[in-house]
């Protein structure tokens, strides 16, 4: 962890934070290099129907650089988030699960002893030997230990990253935060203001995927805890990380909540219905909350990737299937057989067992096996999409991420519009006092 940066004046980099109508003013009227360099390369752009994401966001006009706090700092989409938001010269608090801020800094103790041996007196060649096999080996854990195959993640390998950037370190933080617990939401919320002075960003970015038909997850108490821990997390935990920084953003009159959900917030899933419950819940409150936060010039934005997004980014649960869903009883192409395949295919072992898991008759967690290049390309548009909405002044409410989320909003809704309209008579005579009104008006008609 990162020292604390709470100098007795101001930071030149976060001025105190302005008042409301000279933040739209200067937003208004200032352009930072990274917007221009966006705009420069979207134009001289082809013209495709199918452009690819730009390689440098376009971050909204800001007068300050940000302070964002993301709820799950170790997932894939916070992890290439924080290296844009950084390069930009943002800052960063990153909530991690506790258990996971522990591993990790486990870790961190187990390089230094390392590197402290090294310097002890080991010959030059020994050195280089030991370095490579410790630090630099690779996915397959070639010269490494037992520890260093386990704990080499991805936000490990962040972090020292993180640690190599002396223009990063004092701009980046993280902290042990699971949102199920309302009193890590606000010591998060309170570590934040007291060290970076402020939050404009709240990304609500946690989530977990439990998969199984709703009789498959009816079948025994163990089944039925599933679904609890599924709203824990996927709703209760945002709710409580969300009520936590509100009072902060009424405060200063300004803030922004980003919300990451799916396409699954609009399409129900056969096979994910309690996944896509929870996120109908949590999208459902954050429209509500929309309203009532909006005098407080408090934006609420919900970004919907596809489905792959928060389902191969999570860890994935599955409950014991039962046989009449199977696929040789039941056709509907439910999730458990989609994300199988796709999870063998990612192993890409001759014989792929991982995706066999999610059949087994106990309940299993699995994580999808993706390189850092499969992580980079998989999140690369959703990740692009945060930073250009992220602190707008005027943000959508939501934003659908990709063309083929784009695609398949459009056909639901299309669905649901061509329903009404076959339907509209019905729904009309169900308007009693509308017909008594009319027929009064006949009546009067006809007397007259």
């Amino acid at each position: 962890m990162t020292t604390a940066i709470a100098p007795p004046e101001p930071s030149p980099l976060i001025p105190p934070p302005p008042s409301s109508s000279s933040t739209s003013n200067a937003a208004a009227s200032s352009t930072t290099p990274t917007t221009a360099t966006a705009s420069s390369n979207n134009n001289n752009g082809n013209n495709n129907n199918k452009p690819p994401p730009p390689r440098t966001p376009a971050f909204p006009p800001s007068n300050a650089p940000r302070v964002w706090l993301l709820t799950s700092g170790d997932s894939p989409v916070a992890i290439s988030l924080s290296r844009l938001l950084l390069a930009h010269g943002d800052y960063v608090l990153a909530g991690i699960m506790p258990g996971e801020l522990a591993r990790q800094h486990a870790f961190a103790a187990r390089e230094r002893e390392k590197e402290n041996k090294l310097r002890g007196g080991k010959g030059a060649g020994a050195r280089g030997s030991g370095h490579r096999g410790g630090h630099h080996h690779g996915r397959n854990g070639a010269g490494g230990g037992s520890h260093d195959d386990e704990d080499k993640s991805e936000l490990c390998r962040f972090l020292g990253e993180v640690g190599r950037r002396t223009d990063w370190k004092g701009r980046w933080r993280v902290l042990g935060l699971d949102v199920r617990n309302m009193g890590q939401c606000q010591a998060a919320v309170a570590e934040a203001v007291e060290v970076f002075g402020r939050i404009d960003i709240l990304f609500c970015c946690t989530s977990e995927a439990v998969v199984g038909s709703i009789e498959e997850l009816s079948q025994s108490p163990r089944t039925l805890g599933l679904v609890r821990d599924q709203f824990e997390t996927n709703f209760f935990g945002q709710v409580n990380v969300i009520k936590t920084v509100l009072p902060t953003f009424r405060a200063r009159k300004q803030g922004h909540i980003l919300l990451l959900t799916a396409i699954t917030g609009h399409l129900g899933t056969p096979g994910l219905g309690m996944y896509c419950a929870s996120q109908w819940a949590i999208e459902g409150y954050c429209d509500s909350l929309a309203y009532e936060i909006a005098p407080f010039n408090i934006k609420m934005t919900i970004v919907q990737p596809t489905m792959e997004i928060p389902v191969l980014t999570c860890p994935i649960t599955s409950a014991p299937p039962l046989s009449s869903y199977l696929p040789d009883a039941n056709p509907a192409p439910l999730a458990r057989e989609l994300i199988s395949s796709l999870l063998d295919r990612l192993e890409g072992a001759p014989e792929p067992t991982l995706g066999d898991q999610l059949s087994s008759p106990e309940v299993r967690s699995v994580n999808a096996p993706l390189t850092t290049a499969m992580m980079s390309g998989l999140v690369a548009e959703t990740v692009h999409a945060l930073a250009a909405i992220g602190g707008h002044d005027n943000p959508p409410a939501r934003h659908i991420v990709g063309f083929e989320g784009v695609a398949s909003v459009k056909e639901k809704l299309r669905t649901v519009s061509e329903e009404l309209e076959d339907f509209v008579e019905v729904s009309s005579a169900a308007d009693i006092e509308k017909e008594k009104e009319k027929g009064m008006g006949n009546a009067g008609s006809c007397s007259a």
